[in-house]
């Protein structure tokens, strides 16, 4: 069982299609097993079909273990997801859109050792859509959400490698943990940032392995030789899950320990 001082989160990289959904129904309940994990988070925004989420789709998710779903530039791929994203405070949006948005961008909840943890979901704005800016949009609910817990995890999706980074140092010490998401591709660059933050550049992606990011190499290789518009299809191969363990004290809400994982389901 989990220590009293100790809080272990799992964080599950993008998700794409059925490949990707397949797998965390195949490892995820060995991997809660196996790290004592009071909190499981994943990245959804590719789940149905590559783009997007429907409420069938994350209600399949939660089912398999999933606590907290985090999105990301697709979140409106699907046109359902406007209604049941308002009601539904397991799915986050990011946090920097305007106001009016449909859904929020943060939430808190209650691990199985009854530890209160909030999750954070923010957009980069290098090669993405320009939002309001998530350094400072993130410092103010972070301000926030510390009224509640000293326990915060931030899924930070973003393009570039710079501007995951100048956000990680930003918010050293004053967050738990910052997982990047959205390139789809695991980093080897896992650690504990010199105020006590875990952080990773990007977690990688959970679907199928031999892709293009996810998809179907033949649609994407035609899309670079001839600049045309193609329809992107997830194929039904050999899947991959990309996560990361995260290990935090839950008496000042640092990072113990952070770790990658990757496992390949054939």
């Amino acid at each position: 069982m989990p220590s009293n001082d100790t809080v272990n989160i799992l964080f599950i990289g993008d998700i794409v299609g059925k490949p990707g959904r397949n797998v965390v129904k195949a490892v995820l309940p060995k991997l809660i097993d196996h790290y004592n994990a009071e909190l499981v988070i994943a990245n959804g925004e590719n789940a149905a079909g590559g783009f997007g989420i429907t409420e069938k789709v994350a209600e399949e998710l939660f089912s398999y273990g999933i606590d907290i779903l985090t999105t990301g530039n697709h979140v409106w791929d699907k046109k359902e997801t406007l209604p049941f994203i308002a009601k539904e405070p397991k799915i986050l949006r990011p946090l920097n859109y305007p106001e009016g948005v449909p859904g929020t961008g943060s939430t808190t909840v209650k691990t199985k050792n009854n530890q209160i943890v909030a999750v954070v979901n923010v957009l980069g704005r290098i090669f993405m859509n320009v939002l309001d800016c998530p350094f400072r949009t993130t410092k103010e609910e972070i301000e926030r959400l510390k009224k509640d817990t000293n326990l915060i995890i931030i899924d930070f999706h973003a393009e570039a490698t710079s501007e995951k980074l100048a956000f990680a140092f930003y918010l050293d010490g004053k967050v738990s943990a910052i997982i990047g998401t959205h390139t789809h591709v695991q980093t080897a660059d896992e650690r504990i940032l010199p105020k006590g933050t875990a952080y990773i550049t990007d977690v990688g992606m959970t679907g199928p392995e031999n892709s293009i990011i996810g998809f179907r190499e033949t649609e994407v290789i035609e899309k670079f030789l001839t600049q045309m518009p193609k329809k992107f299809e997830v194929p039904a191969t050999s899947a991959i899950l990309s996560a990361v363990h995260i290990e935090i004290n839950s008496s000042d809400g640092l990072a113990r320990k952070i770790e990658r994982i990757s496992i390949r389901q054939f």
